[in-house]
């Protein structure tokens, strides 16, 4: 009988284990700018914002680069103290992935992105469906096959539950897996890449998306039900074990083990806002880096399982 590790024994009756998280890195006081934008009028109360960190992503080589929507710029993170800015354009940059030699960028304005991370410049890989624009991407996962899985977030939600789940294939064709989501966000594939995981922000759950053999979606449904936040799950990622990371905006970072159990969850001194999350590269790879948005930190965590 195969053997699990303790901490993948959870059932409801167990309670999930507290992983430390230190702050790895801050937005220097130069980079903060505390204006208003017209992303934030509709998406933090018209508040003025220093920034809104999102998408973190990492190069083969080891950078970490993030994204901050309302000002529309990507930041590559060398060191603690050592932020530079990639780009700066007129979009709203949410997502990042790192694939084939550049950056793939969910951008809520502009659409899909390409964008060299030594020149700053971007193409448009798609901008709309079918001759309409999109509601407003948000996220992105690069699939094993080199298929690109995003999300058209846009403002649906439970008042308006038709956003979309897309595919982009390697010969550039466009489809539409599923189009009736209540607000989808931060997606990512289960090992075997045979189900497709979104995080469902406006009805707080993870929804699993079985992909057919011909690549179709069918019998979708809930994997993950959460309860309280700030509105529900944003970003969220894979590890070697199976196990899902969730960041869950007002609470913390959830870790559930393969059967939608929760295992750990991420503790830190404060309230926190984690917006988004990554896996670090190579030998770091146990490590979890975590969006804070609202203050402008990166902070990391040594997680159960490695990536």
């Amino acid at each position: 009988m195969e053997q699990k590790a303790p901490w993948e024994s959870s059932t409801w009756l167990d309670r999930p284990l507290p992983v430390a998280a230190e702050c790895f890195a801050r937005l220097p006081v130069s980079l903060r700018k505390g204006v208003k934008t017209s992303w934030g009028r509709v998406n933090a109360g018209d508040a003025a914002l220093d920034c809104f960190l999102e998408g973190p992503c990492f190069s083969p080589d080891g950078k970490l680069f993030v994204t901050d929507i309302p000002h529309g710029r990507i930041f590559r993170i060398d060191g603690p103290n050592e932020w530079s800015v990639v780009a700066e354009y007129d979009g709203w940059p949410n997502g990042l992935k790192y694939s084939q030699g550049r950056l793939l960028v969910a951008d809520y304005r502009l659409g899909l992105l390409k964008l060299d991370s030594e020149t700053g410049r971007h193409e448009t890989l798609a901008e709309g469906f079918r001759s309409e624009g999109f509601k407003g991407v948000n996220d992105l996962f690069v699939a094993g096959s080199g298929d690109l899985y995003f999300t058209d977030q846009g403002q649906t939600g439970w008042h308006d539950p038709t956003g979309r789940v897309f595919r982009m294939t390697t010969d550039g064709a466009l489809e539409c897996l599923c189009d009736r989501i209540p607000s989808p966000n931060g997606l990512c594939m289960n090992l075997a890449q045979t189900q497709l995981y979104v995080a469902v922000t406006r009805a707080n759950a993870i929804w699993r998306l079985p992909l057919m053999v011909d690549g179709s979606v069918s019998k979708v449904g809930t994997y993950i039900q959460m309860s309280g936040g700030a509105a529900g799950p944003d970003g969220i990622a894979l590890d070697a074990a199976g196990g899902l990371v969730v960041a869950h905006p007002g609470t913390t970072v959830w870790r559930f083990n393969r059967w939608g159990l929760p295992t750990h969850y991420v503790q830190v001194p404060h309230d926190s806002f984690f917006t988004n999350l990554a896996f670090g590269p190579g030998l770091d790879s146990a490590f979890l880096y975590m969006t804070d948005a609202l203050r402008g930190e990166i902070w990391r965590a040594r997680m159960p399982a490695a990536n």
